[in-house]
């Protein structure tokens, strides 16, 4: 998939991705595919929009490049950056521009 749209994950919020971890993998589930305000930049090929990804992991993943398998999107690499946790776990981020 050469770019992603917020309509590829907007009909994959409340599926399982795997975080592939090296030794093993951890799943995160997409809570939120929403839109962002369009700023009008040239050359834009794509809305931006956000992704939320609930961890219920007590593991703190570091801001970085993750690579993740969905059985309806296949393996995506996606910058996720940790912004909440809660009683139920760790809110991921994704921003595409």
């Amino acid at each position: 998939m050469a770019i992603v749209t917020l309509d590829h994950f907007a009909r994959c919020v409340g599926e399982g991705f795997e975080v592939d971890m090296g030794t093993g993998c951890l799943v995160f589930t997409l809570t939120e595919a929403r839109p962002l305000p369009e700023r009008g930049f040239a050359g834009m090929v794509r809305a931006p929009f956000s992704l939320l990804f609930r961890s219920v992991s007590k593991v703190l993943l570091p801001q970085q490049i993750y690579r993740l398998r969905n059985a309806t999107l296949g393996i995506l690499d996606i910058f996720l950056v940790p912004v909440a946790r809660d009683k139920d776990g760790i809110i991921y981020q994704a921003v595409f521009n």
